[in-house]
Protein backbone atom coordinates (compact mmCIF):
# COMPACT_ATOMS: atom_id res chain seq x y z
CA UNK A 1 0.00 0.00 0.00
CA UNK A 2 1.39 3.49 -0.85
CA UNK A 3 0.53 7.23 -0.57
CA UNK A 4 -0.20 8.31 -4.36
CA UNK A 5 2.84 10.65 -4.43
CA UNK A 6 4.94 7.33 -4.95
CA UNK A 7 2.49 6.22 -7.80
CA UNK A 8 3.46 7.18 -11.09
CA UNK A 9 -0.04 8.73 -12.77
CA UNK A 10 -0.54 9.49 -16.49
CA UNK A 11 -1.64 12.67 -17.22
CA UNK A 12 -5.18 13.05 -18.47
CA UNK A 13 -6.14 14.07 -21.60
CA UNK A 14 -9.36 15.24 -23.38
CA UNK A 15 -10.93 13.10 -26.53
CA UNK A 16 -9.08 15.60 -28.82
CA UNK A 17 -6.12 13.94 -27.19
CA UNK A 18 -5.69 17.71 -25.86
CA UNK A 19 -3.92 17.66 -22.07
CA UNK A 20 -6.12 18.54 -19.59
CA UNK A 21 -4.24 21.04 -17.16
CA UNK A 22 -4.09 20.03 -13.98
CA UNK A 23 -6.45 23.04 -12.14
CA UNK A 24 -9.41 21.66 -14.52
CA UNK A 25 -11.62 20.06 -12.93
CA UNK A 26 -14.95 20.98 -15.56
CA UNK A 27 -16.86 17.26 -16.15
CA UNK A 28 -19.08 16.88 -19.05
CA UNK A 29 -21.48 13.62 -19.82
CA UNK A 30 -19.95 12.93 -22.81
CA UNK A 31 -16.04 12.94 -21.07
CA UNK A 32 -17.80 10.66 -18.01
CA UNK A 33 -19.04 8.28 -20.56
CA UNK A 34 -16.03 7.77 -22.53
CA UNK A 35 -14.53 7.76 -19.10
CA UNK A 36 -16.59 4.97 -17.88
CA UNK A 37 -16.46 2.75 -21.52
CA UNK A 38 -20.48 2.94 -21.62
CA UNK A 39 -22.31 3.85 -24.67
CA UNK A 40 -25.94 4.60 -25.66
CA UNK A 41 -26.64 6.16 -22.16
CA UNK A 42 -25.78 3.21 -20.24
CA UNK A 43 -25.67 3.84 -16.62
CA UNK A 44 -22.18 5.03 -14.75
CA UNK A 45 -21.99 4.06 -11.42
CA UNK A 46 -19.17 5.09 -8.83
CA UNK A 47 -17.73 2.98 -5.95
CA UNK A 48 -17.29 4.22 -2.49
CA UNK A 49 -16.23 2.49 0.97
CA UNK A 50 -19.11 0.72 2.66
CA UNK A 51 -19.28 2.12 6.46
CA UNK A 52 -22.66 0.39 7.63
CA UNK A 53 -25.52 -1.32 5.55
CA UNK A 54 -27.20 2.19 4.93
CA UNK A 55 -23.75 2.66 2.03
CA UNK A 56 -24.01 1.30 -1.09
CA UNK A 57 -21.42 -0.55 -2.93
CA UNK A 58 -21.28 -1.14 -6.67
CA UNK A 59 -18.59 -2.47 -8.23
CA UNK A 60 -19.82 -2.67 -11.93
CA UNK A 61 -21.85 -0.50 -14.04
CA UNK A 62 -24.38 -3.03 -14.94
CA UNK A 63 -28.08 -2.43 -13.63
CA UNK A 64 -28.47 -5.65 -12.05
CA UNK A 65 -25.43 -4.55 -9.56
CA UNK A 66 -27.04 -1.42 -9.10
CA UNK A 67 -29.90 -0.29 -6.96
CA UNK A 68 -30.48 2.79 -8.69
CA UNK A 69 -33.64 2.20 -11.61
CA UNK A 70 -31.77 2.46 -14.59
CA UNK A 71 -34.60 4.67 -15.85
CA UNK A 72 -33.51 7.88 -13.48
CA UNK A 73 -30.19 7.84 -14.91
CA UNK A 74 -28.91 10.58 -17.57
CA UNK A 75 -29.70 11.03 -20.46
CA UNK A 76 -33.07 10.16 -18.63
CA UNK A 77 -35.04 12.19 -16.55
CA UNK A 78 -35.53 11.20 -13.46
CA UNK A 79 -39.15 11.71 -12.04
CA UNK A 80 -38.08 14.17 -9.09
CA UNK A 81 -37.09 16.39 -11.86
CA UNK A 82 -41.18 16.88 -13.15
CA UNK A 83 -42.48 17.24 -9.98
CA UNK A 84 -42.71 20.01 -7.18
CA UNK A 85 -41.44 18.69 -3.94
CA UNK A 86 -42.46 20.11 -0.29
CA UNK A 87 -42.75 23.33 0.22
CA UNK A 88 -40.62 25.10 2.75
CA UNK A 89 -40.69 24.05 6.32
CA UNK A 90 -40.49 25.17 10.03
CA UNK A 91 -37.38 23.49 10.43
CA UNK A 92 -35.36 21.58 8.59
CA UNK A 93 -34.68 18.24 7.75
CA UNK A 94 -31.88 16.13 5.82
CA UNK A 95 -32.83 13.41 3.55
CA UNK A 96 -34.60 10.19 4.15
CA UNK A 97 -31.73 8.81 2.43
CA UNK A 98 -29.12 9.94 5.57
CA UNK A 99 -31.65 8.18 8.19
CA UNK A 100 -28.49 5.57 8.65
CA UNK A 101 -26.24 8.21 9.87
CA UNK A 102 -27.19 7.85 13.58
CA UNK A 103 -25.45 8.29 17.12
CA UNK A 104 -24.76 4.95 18.56
CA UNK A 105 -26.78 5.31 22.20
CA UNK A 106 -26.02 3.51 25.46
CA UNK A 107 -27.80 3.76 28.82
CA UNK A 108 -25.41 6.48 29.35
CA UNK A 109 -24.01 7.63 26.30
CA UNK A 110 -24.19 8.14 22.72
CA UNK A 111 -21.50 8.23 20.21
CA UNK A 112 -20.96 10.78 17.37
CA UNK A 113 -21.05 8.64 13.34
CA UNK A 114 -17.20 9.99 12.80
CA UNK A 115 -16.54 7.89 9.95
CA UNK A 116 -19.69 9.59 8.12
CA UNK A 117 -19.21 13.07 8.81
CA UNK A 118 -17.42 15.25 6.56
CA UNK A 119 -15.23 18.45 8.10
CA UNK A 120 -14.61 19.52 11.53
CA UNK A 121 -18.37 20.98 12.82
CA UNK A 122 -20.59 18.02 14.84
CA UNK A 123 -24.31 18.16 13.35
CA UNK A 124 -25.84 19.10 16.94
CA UNK A 125 -28.04 15.88 16.15
CA UNK A 126 -24.97 14.10 15.80
CA UNK A 127 -23.33 15.59 18.63
CA UNK A 128 -21.99 12.75 21.44
CA UNK A 129 -23.94 12.43 24.37
CA UNK A 130 -22.82 11.80 28.15
CA UNK A 131 -25.12 11.59 31.15
CA UNK A 132 -24.70 10.68 34.78
CA UNK A 133 -28.48 11.02 35.66
CA UNK A 134 -30.61 11.28 31.96
CA UNK A 135 -31.24 14.70 30.62
CA UNK A 136 -33.39 17.44 32.82
CA UNK A 137 -36.19 19.03 31.26
CA UNK A 138 -35.66 22.47 31.98
CA UNK A 139 -37.88 25.21 31.76
CA UNK A 140 -35.25 28.62 31.54
CA UNK A 141 -38.09 30.95 32.96
CA UNK A 142 -37.33 29.04 36.30
CA UNK A 143 -33.55 28.38 35.80
CA UNK A 144 -30.80 30.33 37.94
CA UNK A 145 -27.49 30.23 38.14
CA UNK A 146 -25.77 31.15 41.92
CA UNK A 147 -22.24 32.47 42.25
CA UNK A 148 -21.09 32.46 45.94
CA UNK A 149 -18.15 31.46 48.48
CA UNK A 150 -15.47 34.14 48.45
CA UNK A 151 -16.80 36.57 46.41
CA UNK A 152 -17.80 40.40 47.45
CA UNK A 153 -21.08 39.86 46.03
CA UNK A 154 -22.89 36.72 45.59
CA UNK A 155 -25.45 36.97 42.49
CA UNK A 156 -27.87 34.94 41.11
CA UNK A 157 -28.69 35.04 37.00
CA UNK A 158 -31.57 34.06 35.20
CA UNK A 159 -30.81 33.23 31.41
CA UNK A 160 -31.82 36.84 30.84
CA UNK A 161 -29.29 38.09 32.64
CA UNK A 162 -26.50 36.25 31.24
CA UNK A 163 -27.74 37.04 27.45
CA UNK A 164 -27.29 41.15 28.50
CA UNK A 165 -23.79 40.21 28.70
CA UNK A 166 -21.35 40.87 25.64
CA UNK A 167 -21.44 37.36 24.00
CA UNK A 168 -18.58 35.85 22.39
CA UNK A 169 -18.66 32.69 19.50
CA UNK A 170 -15.49 29.88 19.51
CA UNK A 171 -15.00 27.16 17.63
CA UNK A 172 -13.70 23.88 20.10
CA UNK A 173 -13.77 20.10 20.50
CA UNK A 174 -15.50 18.30 23.22
CA UNK A 175 -14.18 15.10 24.12
CA UNK A 176 -15.00 12.71 27.10
CA UNK A 177 -12.11 11.66 29.25
CA UNK A 178 -13.65 8.10 28.61
CA UNK A 179 -13.42 8.50 24.57
CA UNK A 180 -11.40 5.49 23.48
CA UNK A 181 -11.34 3.60 27.18
CA UNK A 182 -11.88 0.72 25.57
CA UNK A 183 -8.62 0.69 23.27
CA UNK A 184 -6.22 -0.14 26.42
CA UNK A 185 -6.91 -3.73 26.03
CA UNK A 186 -6.63 -5.96 23.17
CA UNK A 187 -9.96 -7.77 24.56
CA UNK A 188 -11.90 -5.00 24.42
CA UNK A 189 -10.94 -2.95 21.56
CA UNK A 190 -13.79 -1.54 19.90
CA UNK A 191 -14.56 -2.34 16.08
CA UNK A 192 -15.87 0.62 14.68
CA UNK A 193 -14.46 4.44 14.51
CA UNK A 194 -17.45 5.32 16.34
CA UNK A 195 -17.60 2.92 19.09
CA UNK A 196 -14.05 3.67 20.07
CA UNK A 197 -13.77 7.36 19.55
CA UNK A 198 -16.96 8.74 18.89
CA UNK A 199 -17.36 10.34 22.17
CA UNK A 200 -15.50 13.08 20.53
CA UNK A 201 -17.31 15.90 18.66
CA UNK A 202 -16.02 19.66 17.68
CA UNK A 203 -19.36 22.86 17.66
CA UNK A 204 -19.23 26.48 17.81
CA UNK A 205 -20.02 27.89 21.32
CA UNK A 206 -21.83 31.13 21.84
CA UNK A 207 -22.31 32.41 25.49
CA UNK A 208 -20.38 34.42 27.88
CA UNK A 209 -16.53 34.46 29.09
CA UNK A 210 -16.93 33.13 32.62
CA UNK A 211 -14.18 35.73 33.62
CA UNK A 212 -17.48 38.47 33.33
CA UNK A 213 -19.58 36.77 35.32
CA UNK A 214 -16.77 35.77 38.05
CA UNK A 215 -16.19 39.61 37.75
CA UNK A 216 -19.55 40.82 38.48
CA UNK A 217 -19.53 38.81 41.49
CA UNK A 218 -15.98 40.11 42.52
CA UNK A 219 -14.09 36.89 43.17
CA UNK A 220 -11.92 37.08 46.72
CA UNK A 221 -8.01 37.01 46.81
CA UNK A 222 -7.24 33.22 47.63
CA UNK A 223 -10.47 32.24 45.26
CA UNK A 224 -8.34 30.05 43.43
CA UNK A 225 -10.62 27.01 43.16
CA UNK A 226 -14.57 27.27 41.49
CA UNK A 227 -17.20 24.58 42.49
CA UNK A 228 -19.35 23.99 39.61
CA UNK A 229 -22.49 22.10 39.70
CA UNK A 230 -25.06 20.99 37.31
CA UNK A 231 -29.09 20.90 38.03
CA UNK A 232 -29.07 17.31 37.01
CA UNK A 233 -30.30 14.21 39.16
CA UNK A 234 -26.55 13.48 39.72
CA UNK A 235 -26.03 16.84 40.97
CA UNK A 236 -22.92 16.53 38.54
CA UNK A 237 -20.04 18.71 40.02
CA UNK A 238 -16.32 19.44 39.44
CA UNK A 239 -13.70 21.43 40.72
CA UNK A 240 -12.01 23.64 38.55
CA UNK A 241 -8.96 26.23 38.76
CA UNK A 242 -10.31 30.11 38.54
CA UNK A 243 -7.30 30.36 36.13
CA UNK A 244 -8.73 28.36 33.97
CA UNK A 245 -11.54 30.11 34.08
CA UNK A 246 -10.51 33.27 33.81
CA UNK A 247 -8.24 32.74 30.74
CA UNK A 248 -10.77 31.31 28.48
CA UNK A 249 -13.80 29.64 30.26
CA UNK A 250 -17.43 30.12 29.17
CA UNK A 251 -21.16 30.07 30.38
CA UNK A 252 -22.57 29.03 27.22
CA UNK A 253 -26.26 29.07 25.68
CA UNK A 254 -25.63 28.83 22.33
CA UNK A 255 -24.60 25.87 19.62
CA UNK A 256 -23.85 26.15 16.17
CA UNK A 257 -26.16 28.81 15.76
CA UNK A 258 -28.77 27.85 17.57
CA UNK A 259 -30.08 27.08 21.84
CA UNK A 260 -28.33 24.69 23.25
CA UNK A 261 -30.07 21.37 22.90
CA UNK A 262 -31.02 19.69 26.74
CA UNK A 263 -28.61 16.64 26.06
CA UNK A 264 -26.19 19.55 26.05
CA UNK A 265 -26.89 21.57 28.79
CA UNK A 266 -29.93 23.90 28.26
CA UNK A 267 -30.58 26.14 29.01
CA UNK A 268 -26.66 26.71 29.95
CA UNK A 269 -23.56 25.05 30.56
CA UNK A 270 -19.93 25.55 31.37
CA UNK A 271 -17.37 25.43 28.43
CA UNK A 272 -13.59 24.52 29.59
CA UNK A 273 -11.35 24.52 26.43
CA UNK A 274 -9.44 21.39 25.78
CA UNK A 275 -10.30 20.16 29.41
CA UNK A 276 -12.30 16.43 29.84
CA UNK A 277 -15.63 16.64 28.78
CA UNK A 278 -17.18 15.71 32.60
CA UNK A 279 -15.33 18.61 33.89
CA UNK A 280 -17.67 21.12 31.61
CA UNK A 281 -20.62 21.17 33.90
CA UNK A 282 -24.20 21.16 31.86
CA UNK A 283 -27.18 22.41 33.21
CA UNK A 284 -25.11 24.49 35.78
CA UNK A 285 -26.42 25.83 38.33
CA UNK A 286 -23.97 26.67 41.01
CA UNK A 287 -20.28 28.44 40.76
CA UNK A 288 -18.86 28.33 44.53
CA UNK A 289 -15.36 29.75 44.47
CA UNK A 290 -12.94 28.66 47.11
CA UNK A 291 -8.95 28.43 47.92
CA UNK A 292 -9.19 24.15 47.17
CA UNK A 293 -10.48 21.77 45.23
CA UNK A 294 -13.82 20.18 46.63
CA UNK A 295 -12.67 16.39 46.38
CA UNK A 296 -15.78 15.27 44.65
CA UNK A 297 -17.23 12.11 44.23
CA UNK A 298 -16.48 13.15 40.13
CA UNK A 299 -12.35 13.52 41.22
CA UNK A 300 -11.56 11.48 43.57
CA UNK A 301 -13.22 7.96 43.08
CA UNK A 302 -14.28 8.51 39.27
CA UNK A 303 -12.00 10.61 36.94
CA UNK A 304 -8.59 10.05 37.65
CA UNK A 305 -6.13 7.47 36.23
CA UNK A 306 -5.06 4.44 38.29
CA UNK A 307 -1.20 3.88 37.68
CA UNK A 308 0.55 0.42 38.26
CA UNK A 309 1.67 1.25 41.52
CA UNK A 310 -1.19 2.03 43.04
CA UNK A 311 -1.07 6.32 43.01
CA UNK A 312 -3.74 7.36 41.02
CA UNK A 313 -3.62 10.55 38.65
CA UNK A 314 -6.12 13.06 39.67
CA UNK A 315 -7.11 16.64 38.07
CA UNK A 316 -5.58 15.81 35.09
CA UNK A 317 -7.98 18.06 32.95
CA UNK A 318 -6.27 18.54 29.50
CA UNK A 319 -7.15 16.15 26.88
CA UNK A 320 -3.93 15.50 25.01
CA UNK A 321 -3.21 15.21 21.28
CA UNK A 322 -4.81 12.63 19.31
CA UNK A 323 -5.88 11.58 15.66
CA UNK A 324 -7.97 8.75 13.84
CA UNK A 325 -8.28 7.92 10.76
CA UNK A 326 -12.13 7.78 10.11
CA UNK A 327 -12.02 6.45 6.11
CA UNK A 328 -11.68 3.49 5.59
CA UNK A 329 -12.18 2.74 9.10
CA UNK A 330 -13.30 -0.64 11.28
CA UNK A 331 -16.87 -2.49 9.73
CA UNK A 332 -15.70 -0.31 6.33
CA UNK A 333 -14.77 -2.71 3.00
CA UNK A 334 -12.56 -0.72 0.09
CA UNK A 335 -13.76 -2.26 -3.13
CA UNK A 336 -11.45 -2.42 -5.09
CA UNK A 337 -7.35 -1.34 -5.25
CA UNK A 338 -6.36 1.81 -6.86
CA UNK A 339 -6.97 5.03 -5.57
CA UNK A 340 -8.83 5.81 -2.72
CA UNK A 341 -7.77 9.06 0.18
CA UNK A 342 -7.17 8.33 3.25
CA UNK A 343 -9.16 10.72 5.87
CA UNK A 344 -9.41 11.46 9.57
CA UNK A 345 -9.83 14.21 12.43
CA UNK A 346 -6.73 14.95 14.85
CA UNK A 347 -6.95 17.45 18.03
CA UNK A 348 -5.07 18.71 20.87
CA UNK A 349 -6.50 20.29 24.15
CA UNK A 350 -3.38 22.41 24.02
CA UNK A 351 -3.64 23.94 21.03
CA UNK A 352 -3.07 23.87 17.12
CA UNK A 353 -2.36 20.49 15.54
CA UNK A 354 1.00 21.27 13.76
CA UNK A 355 1.28 17.90 11.52
CA UNK A 356 -0.20 14.43 11.32
CA UNK A 357 1.57 12.16 10.04
CA UNK A 358 0.11 8.40 8.04
CA UNK A 359 1.66 5.06 7.84
CA UNK A 360 0.61 2.72 5.29
CA UNK A 361 3.08 -0.12 6.56
CA UNK A 362 2.63 -0.21 10.13
CA UNK A 363 4.55 2.36 11.40
CA UNK A 364 8.32 1.23 9.07
CA UNK A 365 7.60 5.08 7.03
CA UNK A 366 5.26 7.94 7.49
CA UNK A 367 3.98 10.34 5.09
CA UNK A 368 2.86 14.33 6.23
CA UNK A 369 -1.21 14.17 5.50
CA UNK A 370 -2.41 17.55 4.59
CA UNK A 371 -4.13 19.75 7.13
CA UNK A 372 -7.93 21.11 5.73
CA UNK A 373 -8.35 24.55 6.81
CA UNK A 374 -9.46 25.84 9.11
CA UNK A 375 -6.74 24.54 11.32
CA UNK A 376 -7.64 26.29 14.73
CA UNK A 377 -6.69 25.64 18.45
CA UNK A 378 -8.53 23.35 20.47
CA UNK A 379 -10.19 22.37 17.84
CA UNK A 380 -11.07 18.98 15.26
CA UNK A 381 -8.28 19.46 12.18
CA UNK A 382 -9.29 17.39 9.23
CA UNK A 383 -6.31 15.59 7.15
CA UNK A 384 -6.02 13.92 4.06
CA UNK A 385 -3.41 12.38 2.21
CA UNK A 386 -3.71 10.54 -1.41
CA UNK A 387 -3.32 7.04 -1.70
CA UNK A 388 -3.42 3.97 -3.69
CA UNK A 389 -4.01 0.78 -2.59
CA UNK A 390 -2.27 -2.53 -4.04
CA UNK A 391 -4.77 -4.91 -3.33
CA UNK A 392 -2.25 -6.44 -0.70
CA UNK A 393 -2.97 -7.24 3.41
CA UNK A 394 -1.59 -4.16 5.83
CA UNK A 395 -2.38 -1.85 8.11
CA UNK A 396 -2.59 1.96 8.44
CA UNK A 397 -2.15 4.74 11.47
CA UNK A 398 -2.63 8.32 11.83
CA UNK A 399 -0.38 10.51 14.40
CA UNK A 400 -0.62 13.94 15.47
CA UNK A 401 1.86 16.54 16.65
CA UNK A 402 0.40 19.76 18.22
CA UNK A 403 2.44 23.10 18.92
CA UNK A 404 3.75 22.11 21.76
CA UNK A 405 5.71 19.64 20.26
CA UNK A 406 4.16 16.84 21.83
CA UNK A 407 3.54 13.96 19.41
CA UNK A 408 1.02 11.03 19.85
CA UNK A 409 2.07 8.20 21.75
CA UNK A 410 2.03 4.53 20.86
CA UNK A 411 -0.36 2.08 22.89
CA UNK A 412 3.04 0.20 24.21
CA UNK A 413 4.02 3.69 25.02
CA UNK A 414 0.58 4.58 26.74
CA UNK A 415 0.10 1.23 28.35
CA UNK A 416 4.08 0.99 29.65
CA UNK A 417 3.70 3.93 31.49
CA UNK A 418 0.14 3.87 32.79
CA UNK A 419 -0.80 0.26 33.14
CA UNK A 420 -3.98 -1.21 32.44
CA UNK A 421 -5.77 -0.12 35.12
CA UNK A 422 -7.48 3.12 33.65
CA UNK A 423 -10.45 3.84 31.20
CA UNK A 424 -9.09 7.39 30.98
CA UNK A 425 -7.37 9.61 28.49
CA UNK A 426 -6.44 6.45 26.07
CA UNK A 427 -5.06 8.97 23.13
CA UNK A 428 -2.54 6.15 21.04
CA UNK A 429 -2.15 5.51 18.08
CA UNK A 430 -5.01 3.94 16.69
CA UNK A 431 -4.80 1.06 13.79
CA UNK A 432 -6.33 -0.31 11.15
CA UNK A 433 -5.95 -3.80 9.21
CA UNK A 434 -6.78 -3.86 5.65
CA UNK A 435 -7.82 -7.46 4.19
CA UNK A 436 -6.71 -8.40 0.77
CA UNK A 437 -10.73 -8.57 0.51
CA UNK A 438 -10.32 -5.24 1.42
CA UNK A 439 -12.80 -5.80 4.90
CA UNK A 440 -10.73 -3.15 7.93
CA UNK A 441 -11.02 -4.18 11.27
CA UNK A 442 -9.56 -2.78 14.37
CA UNK A 443 -5.98 -4.65 15.54
CA UNK A 444 -4.30 -4.12 18.71
CA UNK A 445 -0.93 -2.53 17.77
Amino acid sequence: MKPLQDVNLEQSSSADGVPIDEGDSRLTRRTLLMAAGVAGGAALVGTELSSSPHLTVAQDATPEASPVAADTLPPNIPPWTTQWGPLPSEYGSRSPFEDGVVRDPSSTSSRSPLADLHGIITPNSLFFERHHAGVPQIDPAEHRLIVHGMVDRPVIFTLDDIKRFPSTSVIHFHECSGNTGSEYKEDTIAPTVQKSHGLVSATEWTGVPMRTILNEAGIQPGGTWLLCEGADAAAMTRSIPTEKAMADGLLVYGQNGEALRPEQGYPMRAIWPGFEGNSNIKWIRRIEVGNEPWETREETSKYTDLLPDGIARQFTFIMEAKSVITRPSGGQTIPSDGFWEISGIAWSGRGKITMVEVSTDGGSTWHEAELQEPVLPICLTRFRLPWSWDGKAGTIQSRATDETGYVQPTVDAITQARGLNSTYHMNAIKTWAIAENGEVTNVYK
